[in-house]
């Protein structure tokens, strides 16, 4: 198995708590916020990228550095505080995938709720009843989300992580025997 690189974006810790579950999973990976992302990622078997939900997609400070991305093995990752596997999270997953650079490879996603910044919360509080982002369905919401990253979700990571692992050794020998 070869090397790991962990790179998040994080403001509330979400993202950034999830991307060290990840790392300790793979072992003796590099883990790293986005702004210290090294510009050559040759040296990784696989490059994770993590990002907290923005507007549908990836925040703002991942959105630079995905079309840096160029020529890896890839998994996405990320916390949001709309319920896993909602509309809204698994689109923000092609929204970062388009951003990528030419020549990579999406090894597999991960997400899970997190917990909303407290001042998105107070803002969106007197929002319209017809806005996605307000009224009593988000309220219930939020109050799932305020429970998360929880250990349930770490446990999931390194699951995932293990998963991931099984299928880069699958991928080798499909491409060994292909030749």
């Amino acid at each position: 198995m070869g090397k790991w690189g962990v790179f998040y974006s994080s403001v509330t810790g979400n993202t950034k708590m999830i991307a060290e579950k990840i790392a300790e999973a793979a072992g003796g990976a590099d883990l790293l916020p986005v702004e210290e992302m090294p510009e050559d990622l040759s040296g990784y078997e696989v490059v994770a990228l993590g990002y907290w939900l923005r507007l549908g997609g990836a925040d703002p400070k991942m959105m630079r550095y995905l079309p840096k991305v160029k020529d890896s093995t890839v998994i996405l990752f990320e916390t949001h505080g709309t319920d896993p596997g909602s509309e809204h999270a698994v689109t923000a997953y092609a929204r970062a995938a388009y951003l990528l650079g030419e020549g990579c490879e999406i090894l597999g996603t991960f997400g899970c709720q997190g917990k909303i910044n407290p001042a998105l919360i107070e803002k969106r509080k007197n929002s319209s009843p017809d806005d996605p982002h307000g009224g009593t369905a988000a309220m219930e919401r939020w109050k799932r989300a305020a429970n998360h990253p929880n250990e349930e979700d770490f446990s999931a990571a390194a699951d995932f992580v293990a998963q991931m692992k099984r299928k880069l050794v699958l991928r080798q020998k499909y491409r060994e025997h292909k030749q």
